[in-house]
This record gives structure tokens, C-alpha cells and sequence, in this order.
């Protein structure tokens, strides 16, 4: 039998090196390997198969011959892939079209929009409603009805875009705008956010760009008081930075809020630990923080009760109902959350930056 087996493993060999002659392109080449070396219908699998039939003082001998067999295919196969491969002028990779595919990169939220999603969970979950408005906007709605006064600085065409032809229209410079529009079409009690893209005439650096994105919020009820302000932030900020922040409001002025305030949180990153004065601060400042340069405070948002006059201007009575309102910087809460140092590189679609972020 091991005559037999050597005249048949002789004849393979011959076959084997005709049909080698005849390749003209990998795919032929990949037919070829798999019809010899697969593992289970390929003619070498099947010699193998055979071995139980040889008496036991034959098998080693025979078993010798069918691995010779199968190294002379797999060294010839190498070297007829290298032919192959450079017969088409280039020294391309060799495939092996045998193995699986390789794995499809998956896409995700941009930066930005991932960090909007987010607050807009938070105060979804706080039974907030989401509300929108156009970006191009009435004056009325963007400054008059929050109080802000024809001479306010705000109102210049240095800040704000203004459409030519199109009297008392504009670019929003905020989306204060959306919570007029909804407080003229709803009676209290008043519950929304409003998220979206605001446009102002700032030169681009590390921290301005003329398009950007906000989330204002907006609370009107009965017996509303700054303390139910405070708790919101509070959990908003905790929620979204983490349970160990502190926060600080600061005395401040906006037209359509009284009092108004700034909101800072304790730095999270390089300081952050509690201060020993009790004031929220960080207990051991570093200079180098690159986060809050050694402040130990960040700044994330500026808030206030809704003024007066602003509900009057929305057909709401201030003898009956008060409420808060805030507004949030999504680049600036994305950029202190993830350390991002310029807010320039979150608009460059830079792969290497954005991949960071899913």
C-alpha cells in the first residue's frame, strides 16, 4: 500500500504544479489553496482521512508522505503568491482571503451633540419638556420681551448678526427667545429646556466662535423662590460632573433676571478636593492645574429668577406666579468635563480628536 500511496502522492504533485502554471490572479490562486489544503474536503485533509486504513507499521511512513505532501503545496503556494502578487507591477500586501474580515470602525455622536444629549437627560428625567424655536429671529423676541433696552449693547450690529433686507431680524443670539415664545402660548405651571445653536459676532479663539450651542432652562410656578434654583444646579451639576462638586454662585446682572447669578463648580481635575474653610474650594490649589489655573473654580453657567417684567411682557402675572431660568454653555461644560484646551478643535472634524469621545 505504501507503493501506492507514493505513485498517488507523485501524481498529485505533478497535477498540483500544472494547474500552478496556469494561475493569473490571487483569487485563482486562493481556489487553488483551498482546494488542496482545506481542511475539510481538501485533498490533502482527505489523504489524511486514509491513514486508518494502513496496517499499523505502515502508518508512520505514510503519515510521512502525506505531510511531505503537505509542505511541498504550502511552500509552493508562498512562492506563487509572491509571483502573483508582483506580476501586476507593485509590491502590494498578499491577502489571505481564507481569514475574516477585518473590523468596520463603528461612527458615534459628535462631542457636542453627545454632551446635549446628556443634559437633556438629566432634566428630562426632572419631568422638563424640550422645546425648540427658529434660528432666525425676531428682535421683540430676542431682546425687547427679556427686558433688554434699545440702547443695550447686545443690540448692536458689532455683536449680532443682522439680516440685510429683513427688518428686525436676526441671528438669535441665545435661545432665551425659544422660552418667550412658549410662555405666550402656555399658561403656568412651566417646565422646559430649550437646546440649539446660537449665533453671536465673535472672533474664533480658544474659547469664542460665532456659532456655538446652548441649553436654557426655564421653571415657572407658583411660590417659586431661588432655593428651588440652587437644587436644581445642584443635582444638574453633580449629575453630570460627578456627586463630588461643589457649587458657588456669584452676584451678577442680566437683564431678564432678578437676582441674577454666576454658578461655579469645585475643580474636579488636578485639585478638586474639598477646601478645610468649608468653602467648596479646593484645598490645595496647583498652579498648574489646566483646568482651573489654579483657581480651584470653575465656571459653568449664569442663572437668576425670571424678572418681573418679563413675565408681564409674556402676559404672565408676577403677583401670581415667579419662576428661574438658566443658561448653559454646551462647548463650555464639554470642554472643562474632557479637558479639551481649545474650543476651535471640537469644529477642525479632526478623527484623531473626535474618535477620543464615544
Amino acid at each position: 500500500m505504501i507503493d501506492d500511496l507514493k505513485k498517488e502522492i507523485d501524481g498529485v504533485k505533478q497535477s498540483f504544479l500544472k494547474e500552478i502554471e496556469q494561475l493569473q490572479s490571487p483569487e485563482n490562486l486562493a481556489a487553488l489553496k483551498e482546494r488542496y489544503l482545506s481542511r475539510k474536503k481538501g485533498i490533502v485533509s482527505q489523504y489524511l482521512s486514509r491513514l486508518k486504513e494502513f496496517a499499523a507499521a505502515d502508518k508512520p511512513q505514510a503519515g510521512q508522505l502525506i505531510n511531505l505532501l503537505k509542505a511541498f503545496i504550502e511552500t509552493t503556494l508562498v512562492e506563487s503568491g509572491e509571483k502573483c502578487g508582483g506580476s501586476r507591477g507593485s509590491a502590494e500586501k498578499w491577502n489571505d482571503y481564507s481569514l475574516p474580515a477585518s473590523e468596520i470602525p463603528l461612527g458615534h455622536f459628535h462631542l457636542i451633540a453627545d454632551i446635549q444629549r446628556q443634559i437633556e437627560d438629566i432634566f428630562l428625567n426632572l419631568g422638563y419638556e424640550i422645546a425648540s424655536g427658529p434660528e432666525i429671529e425676531l428682535e421683540e423676541y430676542n431682546f425687547t420681551a427679556l427686558n433688554m433696552p434699545e440702547y443695550h449693547p447686545a443690540r448692536d450690529e458689532q455683536d449680532t448678526f443682522f439680516l440685510n433686507g429683513l427688518e428686525s431680524m436676526i441671528l438669535r443670539t441665545h435661545t432665551s427667545p425659544v422660552q418667550i415664545r412658549y410662555m405666550l402660548e402656555h399658561q403656568p405651571p412651566l417646565k422646559i429646556i430649550a437646546p440649539g445653536k446660537v449665533f453671536r459676532k465673535d472672533d474664533p479663539d480658544a474659547t469664542h466662535t460665532p456659532v456655538f450651542h446652548q441649553v436654557e432652562g426655564l421653571l415657572v410656578g407658583r411660590d417659586i423662590n431661588f432655593s428651588h434654583l440652587k437644587g436644581t444646579l445642584e443635582l444638574f451639576s453633580r449629575s453630570f460632573f460627578g456627586s463630588e462638586v461643589n457649587l458657588r454662585f456669584r452676584p451678577s446682572y442680566f437683564p431678564f433676571t432678578e437676582p441674577s447669578a454666576e454658578v461655579d463648580i469645585s475643580c474636579f481635575m488636578g485639585c478638586g478636593q474639598q477646601s478645610r474653610k468649608g468653602d467648596g474650594g479646593c484645598m490645595a490649589l496647583q498652579p498648574d492645574c489646566r483646568v482651573c489655573k489654579g483657581t480651584g473654580w470653575l465656571e459653568i453657567l449664569g442663572s437668576g429668577m425670571v424678572h418681573p417684567q418679563v413675565l408681564r411682557n409674556c402676559r404672565i402675572d408676577p403677583e401670581k406666579y415667579s419662576g428661574f431660568a438658566f443658561g448653559i454653555g454646551i462647548e463650555r461644560v464639554a470642554m472643562i468635563k474632557y479637558g479639551v484646551p481649545d474650543l476651535r478643535l471640537l469644529y477642525e472634524n479632526d478623527l484623531r480628536l473626535l474618535s477620543q469621545f464615544g
